[in-house]
């Protein structure tokens, strides 16, 4: 299988968005022989921080999540279906805002809401129009960390016929007083999505804490109907921290949960 290479990756510059939030970079990784193979269509998994997971350059603190070179490791094993990754660059100071779906008790944040609209209404429609995408919701996955994976659950919630794959990595439990626990258990019956979870031992100033809401939440997935091992994947990782390592590190079980190789 080729190498991933610069041509793999399209920066789309400055995406323009109708609904009051900043323009934002979206880098879209293809997988290898996307151009050799001009009939095949491949899923979709969009993912927030767009700028931490392929190009140190760009990451938090020089460390990237090293999508790339997984993604081609897991194609040329045979252990993943070759997808398309999207990533959204977050819009720095307004990253808060955007990613939390109610305010806190400070008035910060509460914008996932209309955050959630540019994915749905203006990127999906022209990610689809722009590539071979299966846009289905079986086919189509949304994934990030801390509060990204806050916003990812919860727009899962809100858009089920749109998203049937979320990744959630150490979430943000603790916004607003645990405000997604609650959404989950607002529910009336499951949903259709397979979500992957998980939590660090050593994360935040009182890992205990971390740990606790999201066993509670995992808790509250359980009680409307998901069942570990089946459409919920749980992952405790001993010792692991709160960062960009961690979470590359635990994307390759992530994605060969969520996107299994397909038997011809």
């Amino acid at each position: 299988m080729p190498p991933v290479t610069a041509s793999n990756f399209k920066l789309h510059k400055q995406f323009k968005s109708r609904f009051g939030i900043d323009r934002r970079d979206v880098i879209v990784c293809l997988p290898p022989g996307y151009e050799s193979s001009p009939e095949r269509r491949y899923p979709v998994l969009y993912l927030h921080d767009g700028q931490n997971l392929f190009d140190p350059a760009t990451a938090f603190a020089g460390n990237d999540w090293g999508l790339g070179p997984l993604a081609l490791d897991l194609f040329s094993r045979g252990e993943i279906e070759p997808l398309i990754m999207v990533g959204i660059y977050n819009a720095g100071q307004k990253r808060i805002d955007e990613y939390t779906p109610v305010r806190d008790r400070r008035g910060r944040g509460g914008r996932a809401r209309a955050y959630g609209k540019l994915i749905v209404d203006e990127l999906k429609p022209f990610i689809d129009a722009q590539y071979r995408t299966l846009p289905e919701m079986h086919n189509t996955g949304l994934g990030g960390s801390s509060l990204g994976a806050l916003v990812t659950l919860y727009l899962g919630l809100q858009y089920p016929h749109v998203f049937g794959k979320l990744i959630v990595m150490s979430p943000s439990v603790w916004w607003a007083n645990r405000a997604i626990v609650k959404e989950v258990r607002k529910l009336r019956h499951k949903l259709g999505e397979k979500i992957w979870l998980d939590i660090g031992t050593r994360e935040g100033e009182r890992p205990e804490v971390t740990l606790k809401y999201t066993l509670e939440l995992k808790d509250a997935l359980i009680e409307k109907g998901w069942k570990e091992g089946e459409d919920l994947a749980f992952m405790l990782d001993e010792g692991a921290g709160h960062n960009e390592k961690a979470w590359g590190h635990r994307m390759r079980d992530a994605l060969k949960f969520l996107f299994p190789a397909v038997s011809e």
